[in-house]
């Protein structure tokens, strides 16, 4: 039997493809080579799968820095209130949390790869546990994919292999070698919602310090801001992960220009006027207790000692011994606990590759590639990616269907 469309990958974006390929009536051979397919996507949002952000298109385009306009045609035709009819009509019931981020009701990203299996075997999609390592040309494009365990026909290829983040989940860049031997330029990979490098001794100091409610504040080289919010963040051995800190990394972008540094408000939810009446309280209601235990009252006792090195003022000074200047100085160092950081962890240990496909060398409206006829694009493998809060996923969905139903028309004009 023939197979007229290979979707090369088997995660998000490679399985909207092979269900929209499909559902256009397209014969079509899926190649994974994992056991399971949608392995990457079913530890999305901590295992729950934030699938996609429930907003309008300006907002959409505004989530995604790099390439945004790229993907104008794919979210005008596909956008966050197509992909929650889309799985709610697979029988996922979906849910919008806080910052417009839907997920599952169950809160199992199974639920989510579970539904695009069933209806990948509902449309017949042949799934093969193969690893593409070539795509197959004539003289009129696309003719075929080998594969490490065969050969397939093919009258048209979507190339949906991931980028190089979590490559455990079979990411691990195949896709840039097999569209760079095409002839298909590819910027390079690099991390994305990915924890942060510090050398400052403080961080293994705090190792394993959850800090909860608390702003961070990013400010590159001139001053300006570059990004602010409210939530949690983590010390490492190496610097800073957590919540806050990959959101604030897609942020990031100019590592070889830029020096970057961090802002922490430890107290968000005191002005300076307020915090320093509490710190002042404190020191007056407990005069003969020692400095150090003042701080814990104000910090958590991981930090405890880092702010003390950091304001000069021995442990054991008496609370009634504390200076007005020593007191604004703690009162400064709550609300700006400062922290330089010198790049990014490997693109490995990214929940988001960025760099990719050329995207100039991609027709956007179709996904279709400039370069050789019968190839199409999507998700991660493209050069595009977006802040946190569903918005990558959307870019998955998106452009996977129109890489898919842009293959079956490409594949119906073809035998014309």
């Amino acid at each position: 039997m023939s197979h007229n469309i290979v979707i090369i990958g088997g995660g998000a974006s490679g399985m909207m493809a092979a269900i929209s390929a499909a559902g256009q009536g397209a014969a079509v051979t899926l190649l994974d080579p994992n056991e399971r397919l949608g392995k990457k996507l079913n530890i999305t949002g901590k295992g729950r799968c934030n699938v996609t952000n429930n907003c309008d298109l300006d907002t959409l385009l505004r989530n995604v820095p790099c390439n945004g306009r790229f993907l104008y045609s794919v979210f005008s035709r596909f956008n966050g209130q197509d992909t929650m009819e889309f799985f709610e009509g697979l029988g996922v019931p979906l849910k919008t949390e806080r910052g417009n981020r839907v997920f599952p009701v169950s809160d199992r990203a199974f639920d989510i790869s579970g539904a695009l299996e069933r209806e990948l075997r509902r449309l017949r999609v042949r799934i093969v546990r193969d690893r593409a390592v070539d795509i197959l040309l004539d003289s009129d494009g696309v003719c075929g994919v080998k594969g490490e365990k065969g050969l397939y026909d093919a009258q048209a290829v979507v190339l949906a292999t991931g980028g190089m983040s979590y490559p455990g989940t079979g990411s691990t860049g195949d896709g840039y070698r097999l569209a760079e031997r095409l002839g298909h330029t590819v910027i390079e990979p690099r991390g994305s919602l990915v924890p942060l490098v510090s050398d400052d001794p403080c961080c293994g100091k705090m190792q394993g310090l959850s800090l909860r409610n608390v702003t961070l504040t990013v400010k590159d080289g001139k001053g300006k801001t570059v990004f602010h919010e409210l939530g949690e963040m983590l010390f490492t051995h190496f610097g800073v992960s957590g919540p806050l800190v990959l959101s604030a990394s897609a942020h990031m972008r100019r590592w070889d220009r830029e020096q970057y540094r961090l802002s922490i408000d430890l107290k968000p939810g005191l002005d300076e006027q307020k915090l320093e009446a509490r710190v002042l309280r404190d020191l007056t209601e407990s005069p003969n207790k020692d400095f150090d235990k003042i701080v814990a009252g104000l910090v958590n006792r991981s930090m405890v000692d880092v702010m003390l090195d950091r304001l000069g003022i021995p442990a054991d000074l008496k609370a009634n011994s504390v200076t007005k200047e020593q007191r604004r100085h703690l009162c400064a160092l709550l609300k700006n606990f400062e922290l330089a950081v010198t790049g990014p962890r490997p693109v490995a240990e990214a929940i988001v590759t960025a760099g990719g496909i050329k995207v100039g060398e991609v027709q956007p409206a179709t996904m279709a590639s400039k370069l050789v006829d019968g190839l199409f694009f999507a998700g991660e493998l493209l050069d595009v990616d977006a802040y946190t809060g569903g918005f990558n996923l959307q870019i998955a969905w998106a452009t996977g269907r129109q890489a898919g139903l842009s293959a079956a028309k490409y594949r119906g004009c073809k035998e014309t």
